[in-house]
C-alpha cells in the first residue's frame, strides 16, 4: 500500500484570545456575596431585624448585581479581543504514516 501524497490545504482563519463567561459570572457572585456580608455584618442595623436575614437580602440584591457587573467585563474583554483579531494562514499538515483505523 503505496503512501500518497495529497497537496496541503491552506485556509485563512481568526485568531483572537476570548474571556471565558462563566468564570466572570461566578467571580462577579463572589465578590457580590462579600460585600453583602460586609454590609449586612459590619454596618450598624435595625435591631427589629435579624442579620442573617439582612444578608440574606443583601446577598440576593448583590450576587445577582455582581454576576452582571461581571458579565458587563466579559463583554467588554470580548470586545476588546475582536478589536485585536488577527489573521493567520493554517496548513494542514498530513499523517506521516496511514491511519489503519486500528486503535493502540
Amino acid at each position: 500500500m503505496a503512501f500518497e501524497e495529497t497537496p496541503a490545504e491552506r485556509r485563512e482563519v481568526t485568531v483572537r484570545r476570548a474571556p471565558k463567561y462563566v468564570p466572570f459570572l461566578i467571580l462577579g457572585a463572589l465578590v457580590g456575596a462579600a460585600v453583602a456580608a460586609a454590609v449586612a455584618y459590619g454596618l450598624p442595623g435595625d435591631e427589629s431585624f435579624e442579620r442573617g436575614s439582612v444578608f440574606g437580602f443583601f446577598l440576593v440584591m448583590f450576587g445577582a448585581g455582581g454576576a452582571v457587573l461581571g458579565a458587563v467585563v466579559a463583554l467588554l474583554l470580548d470586545r476588546r479581543s475582536v478589536k485585536r483579531q488577527k489573521r493567520a494562514i493554517v496548513e494542514a499538515v498530513p499523517d506521516s504514516e496511514p491511519d489503519d483505523g486500528a486503535q493502540p
